[in-house]
């Protein structure tokens, strides 16, 4: 039986929705900055690059999941209104400190105080249900937020070092001698050199959010998820070392000038696009697990 809507209610819902689109374009035009500086880095930065569609991925899931998203519109000003506040007020304190005024930290802080201006809006004029109910794609948002460039050095380290241990072991096993140090692999006529560029810091980020996009849209358990998300790293370091190895292979049989050949110059999404398969392998095992799982539940009860 469907339900009836009253042209009160109708009514209401749209002067929300038009209440809501005004405080966001005035919050675009106080925040017109971080926004520009945000753009810009995205168009420039291979890794932060992709920020620019997480946005249409949330008004995607927001426009295709609105049934669902029965939480109704009830108004949550004391809630959402000092939130504004505070974020207003935080936003402003910070552009006072000139050691956010720099760089990746001046752009995080401005984009972060925008997001959270958007949830302090969201909750004003569509209320805590809503929210509730639309809650993954809001915090999905928060992958706009440009990668910390100490967690970026980190990351970045830990996946060169990764990569140059799993290729040693890979190129070992195909009977190629190599001795290698630190990041250096010395092969029969070539020496390799697992450098940033051959991090895959970019690739494995971008797939670590599509499992997590992955896991809300075809599983259903937090642990399922988790267990998609979790696989990861294993797998991009698992995708560079495949590379490397590869390369190193064709150094040693073809000759050393193929070190700038296809697959080192532009192999890198063909590889990425590789990795996508045991990803998606493993989520729709994940997912007939988490099926047997609830059918033995539901059965017990």
């Amino acid at each position: 039986m469907k339900r009836v809507l009253k042209s009160s209610d109708v009514r209401a819902a749209r002067r929300r929705l038009l209440g809501f689109v005004a405080g966001l374009f005035v919050l675009c035009c106080l925040f017109v900055g971080g926004l520009t500086d945000w753009f810009q880095l995205a168009l420039r930065s291979n890794l932060h690059s992709h920020t620019l569609i997480i946005p249409v991925v949330t008004i995607f899931l927001i426009v295709t999941e609105r049934k669902s998203n029965n939480g109704g519109f009830c108004s949550t000003l004391w809630l959402g209104l000092p939130m504004l506040g505070l974020c207003l007020g935080g936003w402003l304190f910070g552009l006072s400190n000139q050691a956010f005024n720099t760089g990746v930290h001046h752009v995080s802080l401005q984009l972060g105080f925008f997001l959270a201006g958007v949830w302090a809006l969201t909750l004003t004029f569509f209320g805590l249900g809503w929210v509730r109910s639309a809650f993954f794609p809001l915090a999905f948002l928060s992958f706009m937020l440009p990668m910390p460039e100490v967690v970026e050095q980190g990351l970045e380290q830990w996946l060169i070092t990764a990569s140059a241990q799993v290729s040693e072991m890979i190129l070992r096993l195909g009977g190629i001698p190599v001795f290698r140090e630190g990041q250096l692999l010395e092969l029969p006529g070539v020496t390799l050199e697992v450098a940033e560029e051959c991090s895959g810091i970019r690739s494995s980020w971008v797939l670590l959010i599509t499992s997590v996009l992955a896991g809300y849209l075809f599983l259903r358990t937090l642990p399922s998820r988790l267990i998609l998300v979790a696989v990861v790293l294993p797998l991009g370091v698992l995708r560079n070392a495949v590379r490397i190895a590869v390369i190193g292979w064709l150094c040693v049989e073809e000759g050393p000038e193929l070190i700038d050949g296809w697959i080192h110059r532009k192999g890198g999404p063909f590889f990425f696009a590789a990795s996508l398969i045991p990803l998606l392998l493993i989520a729709l095992m994940l997912g007939k697990l988490e099926t047997r799982w609830l059918s033995k539940s539901n059965q017990s009860r």
